[in-house]
């Protein structure tokens, strides 16, 4: 399974980006083999509009079933919802504390947006 975490870099050690939409970019973690990847999000940082909606039809192209992230506005959250894509709010730290936070449970799945639109 791929979980996709906001990352201000492109490596593990990167800090999590608090934004969904604008986030610098995603550090993609695969549960089954171990290993890491990254995707650029810069087309969206400077988006007028639609940057969490863009963003999450870009995690669904990757195959992400999973997002960690600080912070997910209303119209991707739906949008990850609607993909099957569970949302994990909250996160701080390294992409990599976020994965094992993730891993261990201490982690649960947001159930609702927790910022507004244009956050």
């Amino acid at each position: 399974m791929k979980i996709a975490v906001t990352a201000q870099g492109t490596d593990p050690d990167s800090a999590v980006d608090p934004r969904l939409g604008r986030a610098q970019g995603f550090v993609l973690y695969d549960t089954d083999t171990g290993q890491f990847e990254s995707a650029d999000n810069t087309q969206n940082l400077q988006a007028s509009q639609g940057a969490g909606i863009q963003t999450a039809q870009n995690l669904a192209r990757l195959g992400a079933k999973a997002v960690i992230t600080g912070h997910c506005g209303p119209k991707a959250f739906r949008l990850l919802q609607s993909a099957g894509i569970a949302v994990f709010t909250g996160a701080s730290g390294t992409v990599r504390e976020a994965i094992e936070a993730y891993l261990s449970g201490r982690l649960k799945a947001a159930t609702a947006p927790d910022v507004e639109a244009h956050w």
